[in-house]
């Protein structure tokens, strides 16, 4: 059968659109991209970067671990639900559940803690949170990656399909949806703010890691309309339902903004405040 031009250009545009790939071609994410831009973040939040321990959740192969050491001298501790992806030789790592273990670590131990694309595998993401703020000193830092659902393609899947990028149907009874692929708690920008904020951290930046290009065309032709719907919505929620105040304008704003409308993985960085009280 052959199909009209006026189909294919009509089914061209909505890849464009949509951000979708041809079924043969890969939907990894590049984590050598998401390491580059935690340790950017690393590096904003302090000219001299950390100067204690760092601990890795979700260490994997151990990348992360050794660009951090490399770049700061510190020392290494990991983290996971299994030591088979470990790559670093002689790097000790403790097996945890996250899911209902406590970090196996004492309060105050590290001065740096990050978690990259873990928190999406995790049915209380924030507990873990909690842990995090307890075994990070005062004055550390924690930084946290998670696909971004916010963006305009993952926002185009979602509302043909009712899933988010990278976060579609799972398997039931099935072991290995805790393993790489098996995202099972899509958690937008704001959401994480929140447990953060909640949990005792300050000084949260938000970040991505790159832009994505095949979101542009979207972009440009729903910026306009987003933001007027995003304007009536706002005022709602804030007016009617006094569910916007002082306090959490600004990560409600950030919600359509271009950072997270176009970026591929969304990357949060938050402190420990130096005085901490009942911790």
């Amino acid at each position: 059968m052959v199909v009209p031009a006026s189909d294919m250009r009509t089914r061209r545009i909505f890849r464009k659109l949509s951000g979708r790939r041809r079924p043969d071609e890969s939907s990894e994410l590049s984590t050598s991209g998401i390491h580059t831009a935690v340790l950017r973040a690393i590096s904003t939040a302090g000219p001299n970067g950390p100067n204690g321990n760092h601990l890795d959740i979700g260490s994997g192969t151990g990348e992360l671990l050794a660009l951090v050491h490399k770049r700061y001298g510190v020392t290494s501790f990991a983290c996971d639900y299994t030591a088979r992806w470990m790559q670093l030789p002689g790097q000790e790592l403790s097996i945890v559940d996250l899911n209902c273990d406590p970090l196996p670590f004492s309060d105050h131990q590290f001065s740096l803690v990050t978690c990259v694309e873990t928190i999406e595998h995790l049915e209380n993401f924030r507990a873990l949170i909690r842990e995090v703020f307890r075994v990070l000193q005062p004055g550390g830092l924690a930084i946290f990656s998670t696909p971004n659902i916010l963006n305009v393609r993952s926002r185009l899947r979602y509302l043909s399909s009712g899933f988010y990028n990278l976060f579609g149907p799972v398997p039931l009874d099935r072991p290995e949806i805790h393993g790489a692929r098996g995202h099972i708690s899509p958690i937008n920008w704001f959401y994480l703010g929140h447990a953060l904020a909640s949990a005792g951290f300050q000084d949260l930046q938000v970040n991505v890691d790159k832009y994505q290009r095949r979101s542009l065309v979207a972009f440009a032709l729903l910026l306009l309309p987003m933001r007027l719907s995003n304007a009536v919505v706002y005022n709602r929620d804030k007016n009617k339902y006094k569910t916007i105040d002082e306090k959490n304008a600004w990560m409600v704003q950030r919600m359509n903004s271009r950072d997270l409308l176009l970026g591929r993985t969304l990357i949060v960085s938050a402190s420990k405040p130096n005085e901490v009280t009942g911790d």
